[in-house]
């Protein structure tokens, strides 16, 4: 099983570099150790720049590839720095919060980032809302000149479904349709 840190502390620890950084991600992808995800041998030439060449087929792959870290210009430790502030915010994290804590150039990048990392969250093939479900709508955008409210050009259409119980909040939807022009 891996080790998952509990505070601040063990993650500084745990994360402390960017190779503990990549050997994690490893234990993640491949539990089981490295096999080629072309003919799957299990035997690799470990090239610069923590790519990974198979001995049989030659195809070249790393850690990162196929993974929200694909192609990114940060280091794992950053990135891992950014995951840990967005699952540890009890009310939900910002972008401009994630640009300050990084030090980002940009709150661009930071709200990227953001949207890049609720997107991997999101479990493929999660279980169908049931119960007691509320389903509403609202139009989101920018204050425009014209007509206000529902049928406002440039507004965006969001759906939101939420299933509850007596006492509480169990799961939550949501979706955008494209852009509402009437």
């Amino acid at each position: 099983m891996l080790d998952y840190p509990n505070d601040q502390s063990e993650f500084e620890t745990l994360f402390a570099t960017e190779e503990a950084c990549r050997e994690y991600l490893a234990m993640i992808r491949w539990p089981g150790g490295f096999a080629c995800p072309g003919c799957k041998n299990e035997q690799v030439w470990q090239l610069p720049n923590g790519i990974m060449a198979c001995q049989q087929c030659g195809r070249k792959t790393s850690v990162t590839a196929g993974t929200l870290f694909h192609d990114t210009h940060y280091p794992l430790h950053v990135w891992f720095q950014a995951i840990w502030y967005v699952v540890g915010q009890k009310y939900g994290s910002s972008a401009l919060g994630l640009q300050r804590l990084l030090g980002l150039g940009s709150y661009h990048t930071a709200w990227a980032w953001l949207h890049r990392l609720r997107r991997a969250m999101v479990r493929p093939g999660r279980d169908r809302l049931d119960g007691t479900v509320e389903v509403d709508e609202t139009y989101w955008g920018g204050a425009k000149v014209g007509k206000r409210g529902r049928g406002a050009a440039g507004k965006t259409l969001i759906f939101v479904a939420v299933a509850y119980d007596e006492k509480k909040l169990q799961r939550i939807r949501y979706a955008q349709s494209q852009r509402y022009e009437r």
